[in-house]
C-alpha cells in the first residue's frame, strides 16, 4: 500500500466538531490543530493520514449530524491540499455512509468503517452490518477508487452474539463482501492485537491487512512483517494517551524504528 511493503498511516484525532457536546465554537482552531499534526506526520515520513472525530463523545449510533459530516469534509479537503498525501477518514460511530460522502466530496483515498459484516454491541448500542448498503452506494456514486478498510471484531465492542465466528472467518466474510482491507485491533484504543491473530488473518485473506490500534516503537517489530499498513495514533501522543497533543519526538522515534525494521526485512 502507498508504495511500501508496510505503510505507516498517521491518525489525526480531530478536536470536538460542530454537532458534538464539546465543540467550543471555533472551527478555525480545530482546523489549525489538525493541520499541525498532519504536517508533523508528513515531515517525519509517514505514508498516509487518517482523520477521525474521536473527541466527539458520546457518539451517535450509525449516523452523525449534517454539520459534522460537512466539517469533516471541509477539513479533509484542506489537509489533502496542504499535505498532498494519501488521506482517509472515519466518522464515529459507524457513520459509514457519511464517511463515504465526505470522502467523495474531499477527494480522499480510503475510509475506515466499523460494523461492516455481522453485527456488534458497542457502547453506543447495537450496530447492524453496513456492507450491503455501503458497497452499493459506492458503486452507484462511481466512487470505487475510494477504498474501504473494515474493522473486524472491533475494539470497544461486545461480540458475544458472534463468538462462534472466529476472527479469521470474520476477515474472510469482510473480504467476500468486497472490503478492500481488514483492520485488526486490540480490545480498546491503545491496546495492541495479538501478533498471532494478525498472522492468522494475513494467511487467510488476499485483501489488505492493517493493524488499527496499540502499535508503538517498542512493539512494532511484532506487527510490521504481517501488515500492509499500520494505523498509529495513541502511542505518538504526549504520555502515550490519545487525548493529548502529538509528541514530535515520539513520532520521530517511531518512524526511525519502522525504517530499521524495513531495512532488515529487505535484506
Amino acid at each position: 500500500m502507498f508504495n511500501r511493503k508496510c505503510s505507516m498511516i498517521g491518525m489525526v484525532h480531530l478536536q470536538p466538531l460542530p454537532g458534538a457536546a464539546g465543540y467550543d465554537g471555533c472551527i478555525d482552531r480545530v482546523m489549525s490543530s489538525a493541520l499541525d499534526e498532519a504536517m508533523t506526520f508528513k515531515e517525519n515520513g509517514f505514508d498516509a493520514l487518517m482523520l477521525e472525530n474521536m473527541h466527539d463523545v458520546p457518539y451517535l449510533k450509525g449516523r452523525v449530524e449534517p454539520e459534522t459530516t460537512a466539517s469533516m469534509a471541509v477539513m479533509a479537503a484542506a489537509i489533502k491540499y496542504e499535505t498532498q498525501m494519501p488521506l482517509g477518514i472515519q466518522i464515529l460511530a459507524g457513520a459509514n455512509l457519511e464517511a463515504l460522502g465526505a470522502a467523495i466530496a474531499a477527494g480522499l483515498d480510503f475510509i475506515r468503517v466499523e460494523a461492516f459484516v455481522f453485527g456488534h454491541l458497542g457502547d453506543e448500542g447495537y450496530q447492524e452490518s453496513s456492507a450491503p448498503e455501503l458497497i452499493r452506494r459506492r458503486f452507484q456514486l462511481r466512487a470505487e477508487k475510494i477504498k474501504i478498510f473494515a474493522d473486524i471484531k472491533k475494539k470497544h465492542s461486545s461480540h458475544a452474539i458472534t463468538q462462534d465466528i472466529s476472527l479469521v472467518e470474520t476477515a474472510r466474510a469482510a473480504e467476500f463482501f468486497k472490503a478492500d482491507g481488514v483492520i485488526v485491533t486490540g480490545e480498546h484504543t491503545g491496546d495492541a492485537p495479538k501478533a498471532a491473530d494478525l498472522e492468522s488473518v494475513r494467511r487467510a485473506v488476499d485483501c489488505h491487512v492493517l493493524v488499527g490500534s496499540g502499535v508503538s516503537a517498542e512493539n512494532i517489530h511484532e506487527f510490521q512483517p504481517w501488515s500492509d499498513a499500520i494505523i498509529v495514533g495513541s502511542s505518538l501522543k504526549v504520555g502515550g494517551k490519545w487525548q493529548n497533543p502529538l509528541d514530535s519526538e515520539r513520532v520521530r522515534r517511531f518512524m526511525e524504528r519502522s525504517r530499521e525494521l524495513e531495512a532488515k526485512m529487505s535484506r
